[in-house]
């Protein structure tokens, strides 16, 4: 988790339930708004999926014969 989002987290932390609530729900659409289909990756996620890529071993989606 990066220290922005542990930050987050700590500050939601201390809301009383029904504000975290409403704060999950404000993130929630935040997200939603930014990746409707959940496809972006975030920088971690890019960086695991070319270290992935580069393994002799990786198969990609589009040599399967899926017929």
């Amino acid at each position: 988790m990066s220290n922005k989002a542990q930050q987050i987290a700590e500050m939601i932390d201390m809301l009383p339930e029904q504000e975290q609530e409403f704060a999950y729900e404000l993130i929630k659409k935040l997200v939603l708004a930014w990746d409707p289909n959940f496809t972006k990756l975030t920088p971690d996620e890019r960086k695991a999926l070319e270290q992935a890529e580069a393994d002799p071993e990786f198969i990609s989606i589009n040599d399967i014969d899926w017929d």
